[in-house]
């Protein structure tokens, strides 16, 4: 997988867009940082260029299990350790489960959205 897969399969959920919210950081890292969101929510983050991990959403009851599986699988960077991983992409975290993991993340993102945006989710959903 590379980013350019990656994004693409990131970008097919509904209502899903990306951008590169810390373009003004004084962090050279942090400024590659792409955020994929469903509305206004984030699901993931990567950085484009290093192409290092990702952090994904996450159910509480899941993190533990993830992470005593997968070496490749961490604390969310940044982010809520209680609703947060990071998923190394050079690790033992097949393709299949990222994929599966940031899918779930997604989910996890439109279920706290507010009843009118996913109201505007699913007719945008329908229209597909």
């Amino acid at each position: 997988m590379n980013i350019e897969d990656f994004r693409a399969y990131c970008l097919s959920f509904a209502g899903a867009h990306d951008d590169f919210p810390f373009g003004k950081s004084t962090s050279d890292y942090d400024r590659d940082i792409l955020v994929f969101y469903v509305l206004d929510k984030w699901f993931c983050f990567v950085n484009a260029v290093a192409w290092d991990f990702c952090n994904l959403r996450c159910a509480p009851e899941r993190i533990s299990e993830l992470r005593e599986r997968y070496e490749g699988v961490g604390p969310g960077w940044h982010m809520n350790k209680k609703h947060w991983i990071s998923v190394r992409f050079d690790s033992d975290v097949p393709e299949k489960k990222v994929l599966e993991l940031v899918k779930q993340s997604y989910e996890l993102a439109v279920a706290h959205l507010t009843k009118k945006q996913q109201a505007v989710l699913s007719e945008e959903k329908s229209k597909a």
